[in-house]
């Protein structure tokens, strides 16, 4: 199965956000066994590091981003998914290009809690919970750490 992170996914983790933390570290997980290809736009990487810059020196943002880029892969952001999103019926602008790149790559699902935004994407949204609810029953249990 072939999943695009959302950028507030990735900050649940990096937040340890109560009562979200959980479930997005548990996606995390599925995607370092190779139980889930998890893919991240290009965008959010600096989106990430923008929001989190306070709490961030140099070294911090390095590492960050060699996790990161261990676990999910980056997909480049292109030409026509700016121009794909500028199209969308999604109103917020940079989640119709992570829904917009969401379909370059063939994923399956948005992984969000932001569900609301993505009603109008062509590749569905789930929620971490929603995700790994799947999984359970798709693989008959959950990867032990």
């Amino acid at each position: 199965m072939k999943v695009l992170v959302d950028t507030n996914v990735i900050l649940d983790v990096l937040y340890a956000r109560e009562p979200f933390v959980n479930d997005a570290s548990l996606l995390f997980k599925y995607c370092e066994l190779d139980q889930v290809d998890g893919y991240v736009s290009a965008l959010t990487v600096p989106n990430i590091v923008y929001v989190m810059r306070k709490e961030l020196a140099r070294n911090k943002i390095r590492q960050l981003i060699e996790t990161l880029t261990g676990i999910l892969t980056v997909s480049e952001l292109r030409e026509s998914d700016l121009t794909n999103a500028a199209k969308t019926d999604i109103d917020d602008y940079e989640d119709s290009i992570q829904s917009a790149c969401a379909s370059r790559i063939k994923a399956d699902f948005i992984v969000t809690r932001n569900l609301k935004a993505f009603k109008n994407s062509r590749v569905p949204a789930i929620s971490p919970s929603g995700l790994l609810e799947r999984l359970h029953f798709s693989q008959l249990g959950r990867p032990g750490y």
